[in-house]
């Protein structure tokens, strides 16, 4: 099947996509507020639902759905892997409204992590790849029934029960892997039951009788059940670790999912040329690599003091040790042995020229 044209889909996609980071950055914030207020009563990591009488994590919540309305308009319009690596703006809304209202550090690691992020994200739009056509149910249910899918379909849903019952009680409270897995992975599937759906929905609007079609309904079962799954497990990483860490690294493992089951679903890559592919990849990692500083080094102070002298405030002389005289030598000249040591053996030179 020939690949959709990016036309006036693309401008709809790509505002909608935005919309939603922004939506969806900013509801982290918020239900982490929320978790925060719980003041001892049972917390969603230790499997309470308190939460659910806190009004800011319904706060969060409307606002993670109107992100996620927008987002599922976007599929719509645009394929899946030029709508989902958008969403690292999300992490920089996320990383920059936790440093303003929960006091959570973004040190310049972070800025610069943040930074790359939107530069990669900017690549791989650029690059994105275009998707095989799927006009109708039909053809989505044929999609559907290919043996690639539906392996990873099976794959995806054992690693998630074997996370959830199996490594969950053991290291969920220690590792932020393991939740994030568990919502990643699920994720992939409702971004495919997003994209039938929004084809079920124009079919719907063009006045064809789509309410009788039963994967309609499957796909609309399967996306509450997986969006579900989502939230539960997004909350429980979210009480135990930083906003901060969970963020990018969900975004991290769920555009790679999804990129994954956007290839098998509908087998982008196969129409994608030499450069558009590198494009993708390169932007990808850049996106990675940014999502890394953000990660690994959030707990670092930067500090004057850890910058290069010529560089530091209050330093106005680029070369102290060579305009001042009562400052320290310089390395390079300081002597190798001590001065008594030096004393001694200078001495010892003198009594051997006398004899």
């Amino acid at each position: 099947a020939p690949p959709v044209p990016m036309g006036a889909g693309f401008g709809a996609g790509l505002g909608l996509a935005l919309a939603s980071s922004a939506f969806i950055g900013g509801s982290f914030v918020l239900k982490k507020k929320g978790l925060l207020r719980l003041c001892g009563r049972a917390r969603a990591g230790q499997g309470g639902h308190a939460y659910l009488r806190e009004w800011l994590w319904w706060a969060g919540l409307l606002c993670m759905g109107v992100g996620e309305a927008a987002n599922f308009a976007a599929y719509a319009f645009a394929p899946a892997t030029l709508v989902t690596p958008l969403g690292a703006l999300s992490v920089l809304v996320s990383a920059v409204l936790s440093s303003i209202f929960l006091n959570e550090q973004l040190n310049v690691h972070g800025k610069i992590g943040c930074i790359l992020s939107m530069l990669g994200s900017t690549v791989m739009v650029i690059h994105a790849p275009q998707e095989e056509e799927v006009s109708s149910l039909e053809s989505m249910a044929e999609k559907l029934k290919e043996p690639g899918f539906i392996v990873f379909a099976v794959c995806v849903l054992v690693s998630s029960l074997l996370l959830i019952f199996v490594a969950g009680p053991r290291y969920g409270q220690s590792n932020v892997l393991v939740y994030v897995l568990v919502c990643s992975a699920i994720g992939s599937l409702s971004v495919s039951c997003v994209k039938g759906l929004g084809i079920a929905l124009k079919e719907l609007f063009s006045g064809k009788p789509v309410l009788k079609e039963p994967l309609g309904w499957v796909l609309l079962v399967c996306l509450v059940i997986c969006i579900s799954t989502q939230i539960n497990y997004l909350n429980k990483a979210l009480d135990i670790f930083n906003t901060s860490v969970v963020t990018p690294i969900y975004y991290v493992l769920f555009t790679t999912a999804v990129m994954m089951c956007s290839a098998i679903l509908f087998k982008e890559w196969q129409h994608m040329v030499l450069d558009n592919i590198i494009g993708s990849i390169s932007g990808f990692l850049t996106i990675v690599s940014g999502i890394f500083l953000l990660h690994a080094f959030r707990d670092m102070p930067f500090t004057p003091s850890l910058l290069p002298l010529f560089l530091q405030p209050g330093r106005a002389d680029p070369h102290p040790c060579w305009s001042s005289a009562d400052r320290h030598q310089s390395c390079q000249h300081q002597p190798l042995l001590p001065s008594e040591v030096k004393g001694s053996q200078s001495a010892g030179d003198e009594e051997e020229e006398e004899k």
